[in-house]
Order: structure tokens, then sequence, then C-alpha cells
């Protein structure tokens, strides 16, 4: 990242912007950082401004005391502001949450795109994602990282036995060092489920969008979010995955930002 801002609260936040068209911020979901999304940076930027940052805690930005999702919230505003005072968001994961909640608080927000936002869709979802609040905020307040990361691979669906082989790669470190983050994103999706009510008062296009191969459950809440949303629009993209190519999302991310 080679550009720096600063939030409402003091925040550092390093960011990175390429390319020419209309202003796109791309905002990364858990355990990644704004690198994560370089190579959807770059198939984009022949026709789109695009800007990739470290959300708070990661990266090279700053990570104020104490944490609320409404300093993501003002993170975003100020880096609008910075790349020219209004911008399309597009959003992975819980990242896509993150912004949906900022489309919904106001800000100067011309479109929303998300790509399977990971809320809970499935009969007991809400008390799962209750427990792993419980158990992450257990384990990150006793210094647990390694067993945080796994119990958000196991929320993710990731069999036991891949967690163990994850343990013992060159990875794991790296996985450690930025699972305080966890929480944030944990925060960012609220008690798990479709937050109906903030969907219905967001005014602005929002673009929902899952991949053919993908969870049943990705694919339902990629589908709600769109219903949810007043001027929502969902779309599949076929044999894609929760891992989507950025060859294939960009050409449809481009065509909603430019109309």
């Amino acid at each position: 990242m080679d550009k720096k801002t600063v939030s409402r609260d003091g925040t550092s936040l390093a960011y990175r912007r390429t390319g020419q068209g209309p202003v796109a911020v791309l905002v990364s979901g858990a355990m990644s950082t704004g690198a994560t999304m370089a190579p959807l940076a770059a198939a984009l930027s022949d026709r789109c401004d695009v800007v990739v940052y470290d959300r708070r805690g990661r990266g090279g930005s700053g990570d104020t005391a104490p944490y609320a999702v409404e300093r993501e919230v003002e993170d975003l505003a100020a880096l609008i502001d910075a790349v020219g005072g209004e911008a399309a968001l597009y959003g992975v994961s819980s990242g896509g949450a993150l912004a949906l909640r900022a489309a919904a608080s106001g800000l100067p927000v011309r479109r929303v795109a998300v790509y399977e936002p990971s809320y809970a869709v499935h009969e007991g979802g809400e008390q799962e994602r209750a427990e792993y609040t419980d158990n992450l905020t257990r384990a990150l307040s006793e210094g647990r990282r390694g067993d945080a990361v796994e119990l958000f691979l196991l929320l993710t669906g990731l069999a036991p036995r891949m967690i163990a082989n994850a343990r013992q790669s060159p990875m794991w470190p790296g996985m450690e060092t930025i699972a305080p983050t966890l929480a944030h994103d944990d925060a960012v999706m609220g008690n798990g489920l479709i937050p109906r009510d903030l969907l219905a008062s967001i005014t602005v296009p929002v673009l929902s969008v899952s991949g053919s191969a993908s969870p049943a459950w990705l694919r339902e809440a990629a589908r709600l979010v769109a219903e949810a949303a007043p001027r929502g629009t969902y779309r599949t993209l076929e044999g894609q995955t929760h891992a989507v190519e950025p060859e294939v999302l960009a050409p449809v991310l481009a065509e909603f930002f430019m109309s």
C-alpha cells in the first residue's frame, strides 16, 4: 500500500489506487488484507479507478481501540473522501456485509456489489453464530490465536482434518497474526442473519453475486440479500466457488459500476 489517509478517530488507513474510470473501493473479508484484493483490482483497472485498502488491524493500517463497526464505516467514509467524495463499493463475504452497512449509513456510495455475504440462512443459524461469538471471544481474550483461526475455519465448513493440515503449513503463522480481526468481522455480521431492515433502507442499486459451485447456503444468502434490497439484483457465476476467479468476476462488476 503506497497511500495513507486518516479515519475520524485518528486511525491510519493504508490504501492503493490504480486504473481509470468510475471509482470503486474493494472491501476484503475475514482473514484477508487489501493485498488479497489485488488480483481483482488488476482485472478491473482497465475499466475502473480501483481502490484497495487494509481494513483496520490489518497490513499497513492502524487499529485504534475500542473497536466498533461504526469505526469501520467511518474508515470507508475517509477513504471515499480521499479518492474524490463518491464511490461504488464491492465487498466479499463479511466485507460484503460491511459494504452494505456503509451504504445503509448514508455514505456517498453510488452502487454496491457483494459476493456471497456470509449470512446464516439455515435452521439454528443464529444459535450457531452466538456460540461462535462466545468461543471466539474467549479464545482471543486468552491469547489462543490458533484456536480462534480454527473456530473460524470450522464455521466456514472446512473439515477438521484439513484444519489440522493447515496448522502445519507455512501460512499458519500469518493467519494467527491477523486472528484478532476475526472479532471485527464477527461484529460486522451482527447476529449472523440477513439484516432485512438494513437492506430495505439502501436506496442505491445492489448487485449480489454467488458462484454456482458454492455451498447452497451461500448462494441462498446472496439471493436473499438481493431480494431484500429495494433495487437489488442477483447474479450467479457458473462454475465459481467462494474463491471466485477475478477474471470471471471483473467483467460483471465493471458492467454494474459503469452503468
